[in-house]
């Protein structure tokens, strides 16, 4: 009588579980979408938070998944220094740009091309910190990149500027030809007196 339940342990448990999960759970950071010009170089950001310290263990594992299908592919892996892949697609085009103490495990991908159309995934684990959710880039490669908003914010600035430009010229225009015209009255008026 004086005892807790079965259900009540349970249940206390599965809190206790939950809790200690997410403060033990690597949390990673991407960009989620990237869209990019074919034939340049392109920084996949990835970054992630951890509670326990950044140490020797800690590893970092990038791969890669065909948009139009097909396996899973390695693509980067670190280890206390940058392993990059020896065969593949990304042989020779990848190299590290991260720096774990500032929790950054970014990578740089040369001369991109379109069958690098595809999700990128970032893994890092920090012991005891291992589980998480995986960090995902969907990357996109095209021929040009279309007009983004700040692309069209500068558009829309530049050409207000330029109106505002236009118009006081039509301005000082307009008051210098009507100056023009009173000095001719004027000088008309007096030809007609004498």
């Amino acid at each position: 009588m004086y005892g807790k339940s079965p259900t009540c342990t349970a249940l206390l448990f599965c809190i206790q579980f939950t809790v200690v999960w997410h403060i033990a759970a690597v949390e990673v950071y991407t960009s989620r979408v990237v869209e990019a010009v074919n034939g340049t170089d392109i920084r996949l950001k990835c970054t992630f938070s951890s509670f326990s310290p950044v140490g020797n263990a800690l590893t970092v594992t990038w791969n890669f998944r065909p948009r139009d299908g097909g396996s899973e592919e390695f693509v980067f892996y670190f280890h206390e220094q940058p392993y990059p892949p020896s065969a593949g697609r990304f042989k020779n085009r990848v190299v590290w740009d991260g720096n774990v103490n500032r929790n950054d495990v970014s990578i740089i991908i040369w001369k991109l091309q379109f069958n690098d159309n595809g999700t990128f995934t970032c893994q890092v684990k920090n012991p005891p910190d291992v589980d998480g959710v995986i960090g995902e880039i969907r990357l996109s490669v095209v021929q040009t990149v279309r007009f983004s908003e700040i692309y069209f914010l500068a558009l829309a600035i530049g050409s207000a500027c330029a109106l505002m430009v236009i118009i006081v010229i039509v301005v000082v225009l307009f008051q210098h030809s009507r100056k023009r015209r009173w000095a001719n009255r004027g000088h008309v008026a007096v030809e007609t007196e004498s």
